[in-house]
C-alpha cells in the first residue's frame, strides 16, 4: 500500500512538472522597464501582480530604473524592449536618433504638485532654493520648470533644480530638509500633506497637457516582435480596467510596490485619485496634443524640437486594433 502510495504520488508530481514546464515554455519571457515609485506606473505592476501578463502569453520581468532618462536608456540598449516613461524621456532620445515610441498611453495628464519642506509655506519662500526632481530631462524636470515659471520664478535663477531620484527620495529630501522643495505626486504627495507639508503649485490645476508615462517600445522590435507587442498592449488595457473596476485588487498592488509602511487611506486615495479620463483613459490612446507641450517645453533648450511633430513618437497600431475590435468596450460592458 505504501508503494503503491509513493509511486501515485511521483506521478502526479511528474505531472505537474511537465504542465508548469510546458506552461513556461509557452510563455514569451520579456524584459519591462519602470521608472518611477508612484501610482503612475500601476498597469504595468497591477498587469504583473494579477496575472494578466501570463494570461496574455507574457512572462513579464519587471526591472526598476531611478528616472525616465536612464529607462529610455535601458530600451534604446535592447536592455529592455518595452518600458514604462514619460513623454520628455522618450521625445528626448528620439530628437538624439533612436526610434522609440509609444504603443500605449499609460497617464495621459499630470497629478504632481510642488512641495515646500518643513516651514516653506509661500513662493517667496523658494527664491534662492532648490528644488528635487528624478533627473534632468525627465518628466520631473520639464513639471517643474512649468510649474515655476507659473508662480513666477525661473529655473536656474531664482531657485535650483537638484537630481535627487524616485519619488520617495524626493519626499524624504523635502521631509528632512535637504531640498526647499520637491515635485513629486501620489502616494507619495499625501503622505507629504499628511505631514504637514505645504502645497506651492498644483500642476493639475494649471491646466498643463502632458503626455506623462506610457508604454513604449521601438520600431524595430515591433518589425521584429509584432505579436508580443500586440499582447503587452492588450494586458496594458486589461490592467487600466483592473484599476478602474476592481479596487482591492489595485491597492493591494500598491501597497506591495509603495512599502507596507504606506497607510490604506492614501493609498485607496492614490488609485482613486487617477481614475478620471484625463488621467487614465480606458482607451489608451497616447496623447499627441501631450507630446506637442512637450516638445514645446524641449524646444526651449533643443531646437529639434521645433520641426518636430508629435505623431514620430507614437505608434497607434494596437490600440486602435484593440479599439476597432470592440475588445474594450467589451469590459466595461461586462458585470
Amino acid at each position: 500500500m505504501e508503494r503503491r502510495v509513493l509511486l501515485y504520488a511521483i506521478v502526479c508530481l511528474s505531472l505537474l512538472f511537465l504542465i508548469i514546464s510546458t506552461t513556461s515554455a509557452q510563455l514569451t519571457r520579456l524584459n519591462v522597464g519602470y521608472s518611477a515609485i508612484s501610482a503612475d506606473q500601476l498597469p504595468a505592476w497591477v498587469g504583473k501582480e494579477t496575472g494578466i501578463f501570463t494570461r496574455n502569453g507574457l512572462d513579464v520581468q519587471l526591472i526598476f530604473f531611478t528616472g525616465g532618462t536612464t529607462a529610455i536608456l535601458a530600451l534604446v540598449s535592447g536592455d529592455v524592449p518595452i518600458t514604462q516613461v514619460s513623454g520628455p524621456g522618450l521625445v528626448n532620445s528620439v530628437l538624439a536618433g533612436s526610434d522609440a515610441v509609444f504603443v500605449a498611453g499609460g497617464m495621459t495628464s499630470l497629478n504632481y504638485v510642488l512641495m515646500g519642506k518643513p516651514g516653506v509655506k509661500t513662493v517667496e519662500q523658494l527664491k534662492g532654493g532648490t528644488v528635487a526632481i528624478s533627473r534632468f530631462g525627465s518628466a520631473t524636470d520639464s513639471i517643474a520648470r512649468f510649474a515655476l515659471r507659473k508662480i513666477g520664478l525661473t529655473p536656474g535663477k531664482d531657485v535650483t533644480l537638484v537630481q535627487v531620484g524616485s519619488g520617495p527620495d524626493r519626499l524624504s529630501a523635502a521631509m528632512t530638509g535637504r531640498v526647499t522643495a520637491s515635485v513629486i505626486n501620489p502616494p507619495a504627495s499625501f503622505i507629504a500633506e499628511k505631514n504637514g507639508l505645504a502645497i506651492l503649485a498644483d500642476v493639475a490645476k494649471m491646466g498643463l497637457v502632458f503626455q506623462h508615462t506610457g508604454a513604449a517600445t521601438t520600431r524595430k522590435f515591433i518589425r521584429e516582435h509584432p505579436e508580443t507587442v500586440r499582447r503587452y498592449v492588450k494586458s496594458q488595457v486589461e490592467a487600466v480596467h483592473t484599476i478602474w473596476t476592481d479596487k482591492e485588487a489595485t491597492v493591494r498592488t500598491l501597497a506591495k510596490y509603495m512599502g507596507s509602511n504606506v497607510d490604506r487611506e492614501i493609498l485607496e486615495r492614490s488609485r482613486d485619485d487617477i481614475l478620471t479620463e484625463a488621467l487614465l483613459p480606458k482607451k489608451q490612446y497616447p496623447n499627441l496634443d501631450g507630446l506637442k507641450t512637450v516638445l514645446e517645453d524641449i524646444s526651449e533648450r533643443d531646437p529639434r524640437a521645433k520641426t518636430a511633430k508629435p505623431e514620430q513618437f507614437v505608434d497607434f497600431s494596437f490600440i486602435k486594433e484593440l479599439d476597432a475590435s470592440g475588445f474594450i468596450d467589451g469590459l466595461y460592458k461586462k458585470k
